[in-house]
């Protein structure tokens, strides 16, 4: 029994040792035949050419205009605004200029009386006291020749070309694009090109505007929406199923050179993007514009 035992330890350390042996004289590797590396290099190949999308990327910019002006202030905003006005008022304290017309009034009230005496009142010289109340009747005057600008005018709020429109609104840039065989009002967009990334893409899509000159601040490097759609049937090949739209926010900061008459772009509020969108991508874009 002791024997077949050495027997089988024996070959096990001449397996081990033999399989040392090769490891250290060739690295533990095999070696690759160059029909072998051509066949890896092929499999690669069609695994990328099967795990590129079939649909085609673009980058729309939604550049929103802020309000210039304050909005108009609404039933229960004003009814607010003249409560705290008025507890503002029971609960404040008298400013300098009241203290001043207390003052003034009560110097008023000794002149008048009996007994006044005008060694009492500070030495003043011949310098011309200004009362109080002159100060306020001079800005009263100054009031009155002050005409504030308007805040509806109503020849910019019909041009739909203009930034001056809807002062108090805020506005979206939308832009007339050839799309297939149909030009339809979208977000600006373009195709997406190898090498550079999706923000990049929008950025050169608004650049791209005609007689544009806008500059935008954009609001990061993730897109806000997107919009996929597919082609129709006849149209449709194994590389090109569809197209998806990403959508990147960006504010206007300079609105450039104006605009001309016939711009292929227009300034539209929120409630006014139905008007000119499809109802489909409309749907997308309602997602993620807010009305500021």
């Amino acid at each position: 029994m002791a024997a077949p035992c050495r027997r089988m330890a024996a070959r096990s350390l001449f397996h081990f040792l033999s399989f040392s042996r090769t490891a250290g004289g060739n690295s533990g590797f095999r070696q690759f035949s160059s029909t072998s590396v051509h066949r890896a290099t092929l499999q690669t190949k069609s695994v990328t050419e099967k795990a590129s999308s079939p649909w085609t990327l673009m980058a729309a910019v939604c550049l929103q205009r802020l309000p210039v002006i304050s909005a108009d202030c609404g039933p229960i905003e004003r009814k607010f605004r003249d409560m705290m006005l008025q507890l503002e008022l029971e609960k404040s304290l008298l400013s300098d200029h009241e203290l001043r017309l207390l003052e003034d009034a009560e110097r008023m009230s000794r002149k008048q009386a009996d007994d006044y005496d005008s060694d009492e009142e500070d030495e003043r010289g011949d310098q011309e006291i200004v009362l109080a109340q002159d100060l306020e009747d001079s800005w009263e005057q100054k009031l009155k020749s002050f005409q504030p600008a308007l805040r509806v005018t109503a020849d910019a709020d019909k041009d739909l070309t203009s930034l001056e429109r809807c002062l108090a609104d805020s506005l979206l840039l939308v832009a007339e694009q050839q799309v297939g065989g149909e030009k339809l009002w979208l977000l600006p967009q373009t195709q997406w090109q190898e090498g550079e990334t999706l923000r990049q893409t929008a950025e050169r899509a608004l650049a791209s505007l005609p007689a544009a000159g806008f500059k935008a601040t954009f609001l990061g490097n993730a897109p806000c929406g997107v919009y996929k759609y597919k082609l129709p049937k006849a149209a449709r090949t194994e590389s090109s199923v569809g197209t998806k739209v990403f959508f990147f926010k960006a504010i206007l900061s300079d609105s450039g050179p104006p605009a001309a008459p016939n711009a292929p772009f227009l300034w539209v509020k929120k409630d006014e993007l139905q008007r000119y969108l499809k109802p489909a991508y409309m749907m997308k874009v309602d997602r993620f514009i807010l009305n500021l």
